[in-house]
């Protein structure tokens, strides 16, 4: 069994490979564990998925946000709390568990190429920095190196879309509570949204989602001046944009080649978060390799990424009077059910606020009917 890519996702499938007592060999490209730094922020599945393995990367937790358009703000308290992770610690941790379970990570090795032979699958792998190379035959491979995933295009899976998240490490502002997210609606400058996320009392990670890099770093920076806050350091990537479910497993030759994480886009586009989904994917994967034929949680994944994507798609043309309306219309038993029920269970957040607000669903409809850009974006 070879997993290619030494991201959360692709460590917590070995993880749960190993602990089961099939053999696992990672192969990462850098030559150290040491993924860049990002702030996140993810809701309480992620404990649900990792247990104490997860508790490394926690740097803070946010019990309300904040939300402001257009001169308007509303405030929704939190039931249970989001956590504030560290990207780099998140995925140091796995790797140590992985390791534990059994699996095997191999650094400095950049995959190459796939070849199929007889029964299983050759890797060709490069030793970074070197011109030497190895090759590894497995039945299994599970493609986890990220959006860009050079296992999955080999292996036939068409490239996905990405947008580009940046974000800046800047001091907290001194009227910002370390418990509060902020999230500001400017459709001139992202059909996204800024955000403020607490890191610590003393700092936070401001961010965007654009669609193209240099104009999301262009309003960032502009963003900041308005906000007179002065960047410390930056953060960016790309982002896969999820427009349909891409099927995780390929035969490729007599083996199977699977996907998962950013490789095969599992990334809430709503919000463009994609840690807990992504650990899910992992999760659907194992199983799907442990047992033949189980996708009860891929198919649930399935619902739920699909689930943010029609919820992206009507929102992806709304303009600031519209999302006005929409922080107008966030009414107590609106609240209640955004306290509640977190953006890992999208459709019972559809469901409940759609009965607590009904003009929402009208709203919704003429974003979804009016709505191309998305589409035309992402096609």
């Amino acid at each position: 069994m070879a997993v290619v890519g030494g991201s959360a996702a692709g460590f917590f499938a070995a993880y749960l490979l190993a602990r089961e007592g099939v053999p696992v060999r990672v192969f990462e490209q850098s030559e150290r564990l040491d993924a860049a730094a990002r702030t996140l922020i993810v809701t309480r599945r992620m404990n649900d998925l990792l247990g104490s393995v997860g508790e490394p990367c926690i740097v803070n937790e946010v019990r309300r946000f904040e939300l402001f358009t257009d001169g308007r703000a509303a405030m929704v308290d939190l039931a249970q709390p989001d956590l504030v992770i560290e990207r780099a610690k998140l995925i140091r941790s796995l790797a140590e568990r992985a390791q534990k379970a059994g699996a095997k990570v191999h650094l400095g090795r950049s995959f190459r190429n796939l070849t199929p032979l007889p029964e299983k699958i050759s890797l060709e792998l490069q030793h970074t920095g070197k011109n030497t190379s190895e090759e590894f035959a497995a039945q299994t491979v599970v493609a986890s190196d990220g959006a860009l995933s050079a296992v999955a295009q080999a292996a036939g899976w068409p490239r996905p879309s990405t947008v580009p998240l940046v974000q800046a490490i800047v001091p907290l502002p001194k009227d910002m509570s370390p418990d509060t997210v902020r999230v500001w609606f400017v459709p001139d400058d992202t059909p996204y949204f800024y955000w403020l996320i607490p890191e610590s009392a003393q700092r936070g990670a401001l961010g965007i989602i654009g669609e193209s890099g240099s104009e999301a770093r262009k309003y960032l920076e502009a963003f900041l001046v308005k906000r007179k806050l002065d960047p410390i350091t930056f953060q960016g990537a790309r982002i896969p944009v999820y427009k349909r479910w891409v099927p995780v497993q390929k035969k490729f030759g007599n083996a199977r080649v699977f996907l998962a994480g950013d490789a095969a886009a599992q990334v809430k586009v709503s919000t463009v978060g994609g840690i807990v989904t992504g650990l899910r994917g992992a999760a659907g994967v194992a199983k799907a390799i442990l047992n033949p034929g189980s996708e009860h949680e891929l198919r649930r994944l399935r619902r739920e990424l699909d689930t943010h994507l029609l919820i992206r798609r009507a929102l992806h043309d709304f303009q600031q009077d519209d999302y006005s309306r929409l922080v107008d219309s966030l009414n107590p038993m609106t609240k209640r059910s955004l306290s509640r029920f977190s953006r890992d269970e999208a459709l019972k957040v559809l469901w409940r606020v759609c009965i607590s607000q009904p003009r929402l669903i009208l709203m919704g409809l003429r974003g979804l009917l009016t709505g191309r850009r998305f589409d035309q974006r992402n096609s």
